[in-house]
């Protein structure tokens, strides 16, 4: 199968939060590339369209959801860099 993706998606194993409207969930990154990324939880429905992942290295990106499959999604950064570091 052809890799269609712009940017390669490396491995990752790294708790995050998943952060909106003053909520938070927490998940596990298990692939990561420079526009997006694909997230472990335990209930994909309370997944929003939009929100904030903060990730346990300290990268904080404003995201969008582009599939759930389970309980995996996957993300699409909405920013070009992370926007600054923050605790989990």
């Amino acid at each position: 199968m052809d890799e269609k993706r712009r940017y390669p998606r490396l491995q990752a194993e790294e708790n995050v939060r998943i952060s909106f409207s003053g909520a938070s969930l927490f998940g596990r990154l298990l692939n990561i590339s420079a526009d997006g990324a694909a997230v472990e939880v335990a209930n994909a429905a309370y997944i929003p369209k939009r929100f904030r992942l903060v990730m346990e290295s300290g990268q904080v990106h404003d995201c969008r959801l582009v599939w759930i499959k389970q309980n995996r999604i996957g993300v699409a950064f909405d920013d070009e860099r992370p926007i600054a570091a923050a605790p989990v």
